[in-house]
């Protein structure tokens, strides 16, 4: 669920002093929130429309962010190519793929959602290989993207014809999980090495996202005639927890430790995200579920192994 701007820029980011939780204990954390993310997503369309939930979500991650740039005195990036960039970025890592994870877990389980949410690097990688010079293929990466690509189909079930999966729920969640490398991707190419701080930029692209979102949600969807309150709760939750203070978590990890140990934490969302599905609100699990994902977070783990290492 990455949804700040690329921690490929840690030049760009201020010195920070050092936070009194040690970093392995905030990465735990972060890999909570996330991980339950995909079940608050749930819970916040049984009683809201999903456009209503993800512009819930944005606003109260913006709010977070605007508190802590605030607080930090960070003042908003400034050019109108770097906002327009930001709009871009905005879209792919926040509007889009937020909108459409919430649409697919109207038919499918929490937990098959943040099993797809953990193909991003498969994707990312597949990307890089044409769209960046740099992030050339070995044979180990490629190896990995195999695997990992049959451990999606483990997951869906090919063997079986893909019988009882919704089609168009997962693709739904597949898509979202695709939009993320296409944004880092855009986002390296067009605003790395910018002179904002990643916590200004970061702010800017969660405002544009609400923004978007304020716009297409009223053509979409009718006010709400009743707010029932755990689906309430949970949106808020979604926004100020899994958007807004795990940016700034993230943010913190990536300049303490760097982004590769930071983004580890991808490998245990779909851990936790299956637990919180099964335990909280009792969603089936398949024996394909789990080993899938093992075999989805072996080939991601294995596109991340850089030349030479």
């Amino acid at each position: 669920m990455t949804t700040a701007t690329t921690p490929r820029t840690p030049a760009s980011a201020p010195d920070l002093p050092r936070p009194r939780l040690g970093w392995r204990l905030r990465f735990a954390a972060l890999s909570l929130i996330w991980g339950f993310s995909f079940l608050l997503i749930k819970v916040g369309t049984d009683g809201y429309a999903p456009f209503q939930v993800t512009l819930g979500r944005l606003v109260f991650g913006t709010a977070v962010l605007a508190a802590a740039m605030a607080v930090k005195r960070e003042r908003l990036p400034r050019g109108a190519r770097t906002w327009g960039h930001l709009a871009v970025a905005a879209f792919l890592l926040n509007a889009l793929p937020f909108s459409l994870f919430a649409y697919s877990e109207l038919t499918i389980p929490s937990t098959l959602a943040g099993i797809c949410n953990a193909t991003s690097p498969l994707w990312g990688m597949a990307l890089s290989m044409v769209a960046l010079s740099e992030d050339r293929p070995t044979r180990v990466r490629v190896a990995g993207l195999g695997i990992g690509f049959v451990g999606v189909l483990t997951v869906l079930g090919a063997w079986q014809g893909f019988d009882g999966l919704d089609a168009r729920g997962t693709a739904m969640a597949l898509l979202a999980s695709l939009s993320y490398p296409i944004g880092w991707i855009y986002v390296r190419r067009t605003l790395a090495g910018n002179g904002s701080s990643h916590l200004a930029l970061t702010g800017a692209q969660l405002l544009l996202a609400t923004g978007q979102l304020a716009v297409v949600t009223p053509l979409f969807t009718s006010l709400p005639t009743r707010f029932p309150l755990l689906p309430l709760l949970a949106v808020v939750a979604l926004g100020a927890l899994g958007t807004g203070l795990a940016v700034l978590i993230q943010y913190g990890l990536v300049a303490e430790v760097g982004p590769t140990t930071a983004q580890m934490v991808t490998y245990f969302i779909p851990v936790i995200a299956t637990a919180a599905g099964v335990a909280v609100l009792g969603e089936s699990l398949a024996w394909s579920t789990p080993v899938g994902a093992v075999i989805v977070l072996a080939g991601a783990a294995l596109t991340q192994v850089k030349r030479g290492t």
